[in-house]
């Protein structure tokens, strides 16, 4: 679809695409903004074994974003706490220019699960705009340990319901 700059297509994840999306998770701005890591996250060995077992997974739909055929990014919809949840990562030299929005608009029409959830970061103004321009509605908040902050904050729960 292109309703970005980019070329954005997405495609299933595979073991070969980890090594590229474990680098982009290491951008300190990024972490920053995630704010919702695993505790080691930065520990390359134990992130393969996690995201390949992840891609094994059938309840959980893993996809690669392919931006003018480079890889900018994944989305993903797992279930937390029996709830289908979204989660996606965009590579910073791709922030800003309609990536993420595309993206998810177009994995919203491949993971029809609803309701689907997205949680953000309090700050994260970019994801709650990237969530809010595919139809997500804001409807609580959490607080939760932010790994990548090493403290507690607030996030924003967003559901899809169509």
């Amino acid at each position: 679809m292109k309703n970005s700059s980019y070329e954005i297509q997405l495609r299933p994840t595979v073991v070969a695409d980890l090594d590229i999306l474990f680098e982009f998770q290491l951008d300190p701005e990024a972490r920053h903004l995630a704010a919702f890591m695993s505790k080691d996250s930065t520990d390359k060995e134990a992130y393969l074994a996690k995201f390949t077992k992840l891609l094994a997974d059938p309840n959980i739909n893993n996809q690669t974003i392919m931006a003018d055929n480079v890889i900018a990014g994944s989305i993903a919809k797992f279930i937390m706490e029996g709830d289908a949840e979204i989660t996606y990562w965009i590579d910073k030299p791709f922030w800003g220019k309609g990536v993420a929005t595309t993206a998810l608009k177009d994995f919203l029409t491949l993971e029809t699960t609803r309701p689907i959830f997205g949680r953000v970061a309090f700050d994260n103004f970019g994801s709650q705009k990237v969530l809010e321009n595919c139809g997500f509605i804001k409807v609580g908040t959490d607080k939760g340990f932010a790994n990548a902050r090493q403290t507690e904050i607030e996030e924003f729960i967003y559901r899809l319901d169509r």
